[in-house]
């Protein structure tokens, strides 16, 4: 049955008329279309929430120099695989190209722009409030990912900069920063992408808090599932997570040996203040014009903070893919679900949890009993 039409705003703390149905999806990339596909499969009444303006999730904003070459593995998702695209095609245009074609494959209900403010109890279901509108659902499989939550740590003397300060969402191009002095600051992978990018155009520092860990060779699948069992560990037991870099280090390629050889990896530890026109350590100033901070993102689940999740650890408490504090909410995406891979597994994973939830009033096209 369709939902009925309302027009109650997210400002509207107790709406009489929301939208009435069994699961909200919140976000639209690989976790959520993951989990719209076996919803669907399932005959689940369900709505895909998505806060971008068009498909592709987070890849849709990432900058045009990852190529498919340069880009991490991307895992396909259910049912359809990713069409072959020539390596030196952006990753962001093969991503959104393959989502927008997914959706509209397996007519998933993806409803956009829709941010949502606030996820609340109340009582026997749970409460959607958004820009447009608000819904009430038996079940919420969050998928918002980290993209919409970039980090950016706080160091003495940070708004006393006058040059130009961005974060890795923020990049688009190394040309933009010609002829200035960059500080890059970041031990991840993206971190040294963008700096070995930069380094080509003008002259860059390199600061990290921890001394970099390269790795030897390929990241094999024993370091990912060591990488997946830390993030699961932390979720389990509501523990922040951990970054994705501590666990798996930094590959060596030729690109980075080259870039090694003309000094560009020669990194400093972390600067002790940001003055006006630069960085400054205990003994020394490097005069900066830029700094681009590659330091990583947080979940974005502030709308999750009615449901009072976190605990004292800073995280939230997982038990499979769903909270332990409110049994109705999943979230994929998250923690050891981080990754590509992880994201499609995690959305099956969930809609067969929620699919036992809502048994035995639903059924699925065969009418056999959901969760059977």
């Amino acid at each position: 049955m369709a939902p009925v039409a309302r027009d109650v705003t997210a400002n509207d703390p107790h709406p009489t008329d929301a939208q009435v149905i069994d699961v909200v999806v919140i976000g639209a990339g690989q976790a959520g279309l993951s989990a719209a596909y076996h919803l669907r499969q399932r005959g689940i009444e369900f709505v895909v929430l998505d806060g971008g303006t068009t498909a592709g999730g987070a890849w849709h904003h990432r900058w045009p120099s990852l190529t498919l070459g340069r880009a991490h593995r991307l895992h396909e998702l259910p049912g359809l695989p990713v069409p072959p695209s020539p390596p030196a095609t952006p990753a962001s245009v093969v991503v959104t190209d393959y989502f927008a074609s997914y959706e509209e494959i397996f007519d998933l209900p993806v409803r956009r722009p829709v941010r949502v403010s606030a996820v609340r109890d109340d009582g026997e279901r749970l409460l959607v409030l958004t820009d447009d509108g608000s819904w009430s659902a038996r079940a919420v499989i969050n998928a918002t990912g980290t993209w919409t939550r970039p980090f950016v740590p706080h160091y003495p003397g940070i708004e006393s900069f006058q040059g130009r300060q961005l974060h890795t969402v923020d990049y688009r191009a190394a040309a933009d920063f010609a002829g200035k002095h960059v500080v890059v600051v970041g031990g991840g992978a993206s971190a040294v992408q963008l700096l070995l990018e930069i380094a080509e155009v003008t002259t860059t520092t390199w600061v990290t808090r921890r001394e970099p860990v390269w790795r030897e060779g390929p990241f094999d699948e024993d370091a990912g599932r060591h990488a997946v069992a830390l993030a699961a560990a932390a979720a389990r037991e509501g523990r922040a997570l951990p970054s994705i870099v501590s666990t798996t280090g930094l590959m060596r390629t030729p690109a980075t040996e080259a870039a090694r050889a003309r000094g560009v990896l020669d990194r400093r530890p972390m600067f002790a203040r940001i003055e006006p026109h630069g960085v400054s350590w205990a003994d020394e100033y490097v005069a900066a014009d830029v700094i681009l901070w590659c330091t990583g993102f947080r979940p974005a689940v502030d709308h999750l903070a009615p449901l009072h999740l976190r605990k004292t650890g800073g995280g939230i408490q997982l038990v499979g893919t769903r909270a332990a504090r409110e049994p109705r909410l999943h979230l994929v995406g998250y923690g050891p679900s981080a990754s590509t891979i992880g994201a499609t597994r995690a959305g099956a994973a969930a809609v067969r949890d929620v699919a036992r939830l809502l048994a035995p009033s639903q059924s699925d096209a065969t009418g056999r009993t959901l969760g059977a």
